[in-house]
């Protein structure tokens, strides 16, 4: 089964050489997913949930924008594996020629997946077998909101 997740923030954590690595925070099913990222993909990320414009394109805006002028988008991402410590990521598109919808798939690291679901506002799932593996309590997190005034990740949010 896949569990429908939220951005709940970027933290640090502590590397295996004793150095401060960031991590974007996965909130799914109760749990937090920590998943380890360089620290120029926490701040294309962050820069991105906070809504504050960029002076230039980043990687990460200038794909999707050249995925939307040629008639595409990105329409969910899948964290979908986890081997040996490492996540994997899967980005749904699909592209309309002629009226006809392409769908297509590609892998993708799961930080580079997640800045472009942030830009594209689409759906991020996570696997049980993920979370079961890799999910943590959320008490184990001192974690500051995406956005202060924002609700938990956990409120339900069909109201």
């Amino acid at each position: 089964m896949t569990n429908t997740a939220e951005v709940a923030g970027i933290g640090m954590g502590v590397g295996a050489d004793g150095t401060n690595v960031p991590a974007v925070i996965l909130a799914a099913r109760e749990s937090y997913l920590p998943i380890f990222i360089t620290a120029d993909q926490a701040q294309s990320i962050q820069l991105a949930l906070s809504g504050e414009p960029f002076e230039r394109p980043l990687t990460h805006d200038l794909l999707v924008e050249m995925l939307t002028e040629f008639g595409g988008a990105v329409d969910a991402i899948r964290i979908d594996d986890l081997a040996d410590g490492t996540f994997y990521a899967k980005v749904d598109a699909e592209r309309y020629d002629n009226g006809e919808a392409e769908r297509m798939v590609f892998d993708a690291r799961p930080s580079d997946a997640i800045a472009l679901a942030v830009r594209s506002e689409c759906p991020i799932t996570v696997s049980d077998e993920i979370l079961d593996a890799a999910g943590r309590d959320p008490d184990e997190f001192d974690l500051t909101p995406v956005d202060d005034s924002a609700q938990s990740p956990f409120d339900d949010h069909d109201e």
